[in-house]
């Protein structure tokens, strides 16, 4: 199975630096992740957001346990940054968080690249589950985010594409 991508964008009606202070704070992955994943950050807080940083999390996911590890694998304050699963579920997930400013706030866009293990196996699995699961975390995510930052949701394209990223 190739790379799989998902993208959605969200004005947030605070300042750049504000935004950006927000998401690279690791603290508040618990207020913007669903509380049905039962996400929890195992890593010592507060820590040293930089590239290198690593995390450690668990998480439930249709009732089974998993430890998932990022690493900081990219840190451009307060532009961007990108997290890599070193592990976790997927074969591969590379996450890029990134932060414009426009006339009317911050331009935050989510940009993920991601693979599910299996072989063909896994297109069915990604789907079946692995499609819906990311719209519905990223969707909870996103008002969640609505509701703590003063956000407006944007008619984008955001979701989850159908083909795979070469």
């Amino acid at each position: 199975m190739g790379n799989q991508f998902f993208v959605q964008q969200q004005l947030i009606r605070e300042s750049h630096e504000k935004a950006f202070a927000f998401f690279a704070n690791p603290e508040n992955l618990d207020a913007i992740t669903p509380p049905w994943l039962r996400f929890r950050t195992v890593s010592d807080l507060p820590v040293k957001m930089e590239a290198g940083t690593t995390m450690e999390h668990t998480l439930r996911l249709h009732g089974l346990p998993i430890r998932w590890v990022t690493q900081i694998i990219e840190w451009t304050p307060p532009h961007s940054f990108t997290d890599f699963q070193e592990e976790g579920p997927f074969a591969s997930w590379t996450h890029t968080h990134e932060f414009a400013t426009t006339k009317n706030g911050t331009m935050m866009t989510d940009n993920v690249i991601y693979r599910v293990p299996g072989g063909r196996f896994g297109r069915v699995i990604d789907q079946l589950y692995v499609r819906r699961d990311i719209n519905r975390i990223f969707g909870y995510r996103k008002r969640a985010i609505a509701r703590l930052l003063s956000a407006q949701d944007l008619k984008d394209p955001g979701g989850l594409a159908t083909g795979s990223v070469s």
